[in-house]
């Protein structure tokens, strides 16, 4: 009965997947190292223009938090409206 689920021993199946994709992920990095190595000025060009884009949104999250802390400089009273303080004595 138990001999229909294991026709074909776990380890053989395990190894025959790792092999496959062993040899398709080779396959892949051979193909993708190629294409880099072809195509070598538009990755350049990409990888430039996420720096370029990168920057930029580190410029603009400093200017926004400059513009915050302005804000909050310039009219200090008006995050505490609700804000009492009481000491025990």
């Amino acid at each position: 009965m138990f001999r229909f689920f294991f026709s074909r021993p776990v380890s053989n199946q395990i190894s025959s997947t790792l092999i496959r994709g062993s040899i398709f992920g080779g396959l892949f990095l051979i193909g993708f190292g190629l294409l880099v190595f072809v195509l070598r000025d538009l990755f350049a060009f990409l990888a430039a223009a996420i720096f370029f884009l990168a920057g930029f949104s580190a410029i603009g999250y400093g200017i926004r938090m400059w513009i915050v802390m302005y804000k909050i400089g310039k009219n200090d009273k008006a995050y505490r409206d609700n804000v009492t303080i009481r000491y025990e004595d």
